[in-house]
């Protein structure tokens, strides 16, 4: 799970080109709450499940997990140093790996991508860090005797993929929609145990996450110039030749 700033806010970044999370509320990433709801499914389908949600970040990330939980759930995980602060995709999956190595894991469920980072890669690096199969961007899963089935949607096919357990793997925002947590739900989250780890936990140096450990930094950040007025091309008899001519000076015909 992740606690990422709203992305119907108006986000920026901060003077250092990271992302000011002061500024705006934050709030469980909508596309992992499909990973959530999967999961539950999964338990709902006979199989002998224990659900435990992970996150990484500050203290308020603990709300993602409360999220979580009171959608379903048996228990979460939350890892929180200030070393990991502005770590990278690679730095993100190194905690992840640890945390989830720790506690131990047959299937691994994630979101296609964060909501704000949106880079989509690190369910494939926890895969390659774990030693497990990359069942990614699933539309359709299904768990049963050991294997975890999907089906994935391409440009110009849709594939089946399956892979063996114990497995990493991501679904899309079209896998099934999210359900709402219920009173009762909420109410038996504030009870569901959440575990708080930090580096020293997890046995990783300080030095592999965080800035100082990152492989990709921002050089400078701007904010998004305002939209302009558009162009208006008035229909008084020859409109048609006019479109054309606008079009034909944007190089779109």
């Amino acid at each position: 799970m992740k606690q990422v700033p709203d992305a119907t806010a108006a986000r920026a970044f901060t003077e250092d080109g990271t992302t000011d999370r002061e500024s705006v509320d934050s709030l469980l990433s909508e596309l992992d709450e499909y990973a959530v709801e999967q999961a539950l499914r999964i338990a709902e389908s006979g199989v002998d499940a224990e659900i435990s949600y992970l996150t990484v970040g500050p203290d308020d990330a603990k709300d993602a997990l409360r999220k979580a939980l009171a959608m379903g759930g048996d228990s979460a995980i939350h890892v929180s140093d200030d070393d990991i602060e502005c770590s990278d995709a690679f730095g993100t999956s190194l905690v992840l790996a640890r945390a989830i190595e720790r506690h131990g894991f047959d299937l691994v469920l994630c979101g296609m991508a964060s909501t704000d980072g949106t880079m989509g890669v690190v369910p494939a690096m926890l895969a390659e860090r774990l030693g497990v199969p990359a069942v990614t961007h699933l539309e359709e899963l299904a768990v049963a005797d050991g294997t975890v089935t999907g089906r994935r949607e391409g440009d110009g096919a849709t594939v089946g993929i399956q892979g063996a357990l114990p497995a990493v793997v991501s679904v899309t925002d079209r896998s099934g929609d999210a359900r709402y947590p219920s009173f009762k739900g909420i109410m038996a989250a504030k009870k569901k145990p959440v575990e708080t780890l930090d580096l020293a936990d997890l046995g990783i140096d300080p030095e592999q996450v965080g800035r100082t450990g990152a492989r990709s930094a921002v050089d400078t950040a701007a904010k998004r110039p305002p939209r302009t007025k558009g162009e208006i091309v008035a229909d008084e008899g020859a409109g048609g030749a006019g479109l054309a001519s606008f079009l034909t000076a944007k190089k779109f015909i």
